[in-house]
């Protein structure tokens, strides 16, 4: 009996295998992987692993942003735990911030300038004069609590100016057209510079900016500079050290290209665990409203990264479909962290204040080439062991007054950090605000 009970029980078991491995195996299963797959494998904005759609699978639109301006009050809003204080205001188009070794933060003032512009249209849009002012601020918070008490002109009489670094006895400041370098002694510098390097100069929307960092050691200096097209449409032999990031000697010797191929690269900043240098790119327009995407990456020594001819990766642009160079498909490195379509994330830098999550930090300054508004914030990517590791989080917003009229308060630009807050500008706002802890 007692046998008859054990086979009974093994026959019942090996049923219930059956059916287990005919509904997990079968169709339905099937039907659930498929699912899954075509899940995972849907166009992703953000992120790591995304999969672009086709181009213009949306139409190409414009939808341009009017300035309104930060009234009674108001400020933008810092995700919980944190607030956001008035660290200057009345500027005159604050592009780029930096913190010198001794805390003085200095601001490059300088705007886009266009040949055949009709001024007037330029200023109901922006609320810009047709002028650059071309010049660096630097302005002083004494006691610690967010606000400049003192501001002064240092440098004047630039030509649009953006990155800024203090290496030793040098102030560096790029140009548009060319790396200067002033004298630097007790926090003061020099009214007359040298320029050390002549960089390309002109081209299309907006591509003025000269970002500098340096790198990991303090030997060289990196320098960005943005394509002078959309996509090579003027002729690539206009683009020759262009959409790339320069490397070169601190006495502007010995300049070489490190990585090309990416179309606008401004933000950058060394990643402090793996001393690897990151930027963040603002990709090509007139492909619709989700391509193609913005992005941050770690920038390889001697790579390519697909501008003009492809795009995250593998991605072939229409436009060059039938004229590509040999081998340029294989060659594109896929960047490592897509940031929205459109978004112009121009700030990037890693958390160096006390009580700020570590990750990269993204200043975008919104949208113009997307039906809808996208950007118009800081964006936060937490990163752990120098790689990202998770998903984007919205760290400062409340720059749009209102979408459906298309109105912001203001668009955020570059982004640093002094040891006891971050520091935006807004240039559309000519302001810069202080992101501190909320104690």
């Amino acid at each position: 009996m007692k046998e008859e009970q054990i086979n009974r029980a093994k026959l019942l078991l090996a049923l219930f295998a059956i059916c287990y491995l005919a509904v997990s195996c079968g169709p339905g299963a099937r039907h659930a992987e498929t699912d899954q797959r075509d899940s995972a494998a849907k166009e992703l904005e953000y992120g790591m692993q995304i999969v672009p759609q086709e181009p213009l699978a949306t139409p190409s639109k414009n939808k341009f942003a009017k300035v309104v301006g930060w009234k009674d009050g108001k400020t933008p809003i810092a995700k919980r735990g944190y607030r956001v204080v008035k660290f200057a205001d009345s500027l005159n188009s604050p592009r780029h911030i930096y913190v010198a070794p001794n805390g003085d933060v200095f601001v490059a003032q300088a705007r886009t300038e266009k040949d055949n512009e009709d001024a007037e249209k330029l200023d109901s849009r922006n609320k810009f004069r047709s002028t650059s002012p071309n010049n660096i601020i630097r302005l002083r918070d004494k006691n610690g609590d967010g606000i400049a008490e003192e501001r002064s002109v240092v440098l004047s009489g630039l030509s649009q100016p953006f990155g800024m670094l203090v290496l030793g006895n040098w102030f560096y400041v790029a140009n548009t057209d060319g790396l200067m370098r002033f004298a630097y002694k007790n926090g003061e510098i020099a009214k007359e510079g040298e320029k050390i390097v002549s960089l390309p100069a002109g081209g299309y929307n907006n591509h003025w900016t000269r970002n500098i960092i340096p790198n990991a050691d303090s030997t060289k200096i990196f320098i960005s500079i943005g394509s002078g097209s959309n996509v090579g449409e003027n002729g690539m032999e206009h683009e020759i050290r262009r959409a790339a990031i320069l490397e070169v000697s601190l006495d502007g010797s010995d300049e070489r290209i490190f990585s090309s191929g990416i179309r606008n690269p401004v933000g950058m900043d060394i990643e402090p665990h793996t001393s690897t240098l990151w930027t963040a790119v603002n990709e090509r327009d007139e492909l619709g409203d989700e391509l193609v995407p913005d992005y941050i990456t770690s920038v390889k020594e001697h790579g390519f990264y697909g501008w003009p001819y492809t795009y995250w990766g593998p991605h072939v642009d229409p436009r060059w479909k039938d004229k590509l160079p040999d081998g340029i498909v294989q060659k594109s490195i896929t960047p490592d962290y897509a940031v929205g379509a459109h978004t112009a994330s121009l700030g990037l830098s890693f958390s160096k204040a006390d009580g700020f999550p570590e990750g990269a930090y993204i200043g975008q300054h919104g949208s113009w080439n997307r039906s809808a508004f996208s950007g118009y914030k800081v964006m936060f990517v937490p990163f752990s062991k120098g790689r990202p590791a998770g998903d984007p989080q919205d760290f400062l917003t409340g720059f749009i007054s209102d979408a459906a009229k298309g109105e912001v308060y203001g668009r955020p630009v570059s982004i640093t950090f002094s040891k006891r807050y971050m520091l935006v500008t807004d240039d559309a706002a000519n302001s810069v605000w202080a992101v501190t802890r909320d104690e």
